[in-house]
């Protein structure tokens, strides 16, 4: 094939070739894409129902909640239903979309990170300063530039690809098409601008990645010598749901796109790419309704209410 434009669709990474493995593989996504539904859906109600919720901490949680409920829903639909139907085509439009969709997505995700941890760093450290800092205003601002930066990424990266010659076919080593697997199908040395973009989004990410280490370490800082143990466990609550969102975000990527060329193995590539693409979203939930008081009885008032209304 001797570019992009001899073939309409791109082959997927099939995850089993018995039909028993394929329904199997069908049930286990279709129990976690539920779970990340109800998870996520459950916060984005709650936050949106109980004025008692309506606070910038609140207001990131229930636009970080969307951005999980888009990603996981572009990714495992398309594989439960190619598994049921015994494919692995996706369109070469639906190939182009998935990778706009899930970079702009998964961008915009880490930046709103990024500014969750300034909302705990002003919430902590500048209490007196909070609502003027974090006012309404601002926090729609925070939130609007965080998915505005995703999406000029993914218009970036998504163009830059998809303008790239391909000689390799079109099977894509993954269960749903991202850039490093496109580029893979790319002519000799036509990726480098892709490569060259990327180091830009890197060290981006690098950037916002310092910032959450050196808002923590104010954090934990002020916390550690707060005379009272009932306002360092406030504070604590406060913090570790997110610095745990965090950390899952930022070991599962780099576990994917940072280990060693040795290392490397389809079956290992598609472990990691099931971890980060499908762990975040579901477990994001509940690690932030463990420690969370209000959003548990936010959460409790929903389901009785739900409860009272089957009655």
């Amino acid at each position: 094939m001797s570019n992009s434009s001899s073939f309409n669709e791109f082959l997927l990474l099939a995850f089993a070739d018995t039909r028993e493995l394929q329904l199997l593989h069908f049930s286990l996504f279709l129990g976690i894409y539920l779970a990340a539904l109800m998870g996520n859906g459950l916060i984005i109600t709650a936050v949106a129902c109980d004025h008692r919720l309506h606070t910038p901490m609140y207001f990131f949680l229930l636009s970080l909640s969307l951005l999980d409920l888009g990603t996981i829903s572009l990714t495992v639909p398309k594989s439960m239903v190619n598994s049921l139907g015994d494919t692995r085509a996706i369109s070469y439009s639906g190939c182009a979309a998935q990778v706009f969709f899930f970079f702009f997505l998964f961008s915009a995700e880490f930046y709103l990170l990024t500014v969750m941890a300034y909302d705990r760093y002003v919430a902590i450290c500048r209490p007196l300063h909070y609502g003027t800092l974090m006012g309404s205003r601002a926090c729609v601002k925070m939130a609007a530039a965080a998915w505005a930066s995703g999406f000029l990424n993914a218009v970036l990266h998504t163009a830059n690809t998809f303008t790239i010659p391909l000689c390799q076919g079109n099977v894509v080593e993954q269960f749903f098409c991202e850039i490093p697997q496109i580029l893979k199908l790319s002519c000799s040395d036509a990726y480098l601008r892709e490569v060259a973009l990327s180091a830009v989004s890197l060290f981006l990410g690098f950037v916002c990645f310092v910032f959450i280490v050196l808002s923590y370490v104010q954090i934990f800082t002020v916390v550690l010598r707060m005379p009272s143990e009932q306002g360092r466990h406030k504070a604590f609550s406060m913090c570790l749901p997110h610095l745990a969102v965090v950390s899952l975000f930022i070991s599962t990527v780099m576990f994917a796109y940072l280990k060693p060329p040795s290392l490397s193995s389809p079956a290992l590539d598609l472990l990691l790419s099931v971890l980060y693409s499908l762990v975040p979203p579901t477990l994001n939930p509940l690690l932030y309704s463990m420690r969370n008081k209000e959003l548990k009885d936010a959460l409790k008032k929903l389901v009785q209410w739900v409860h009272c209304q089957h009655q």
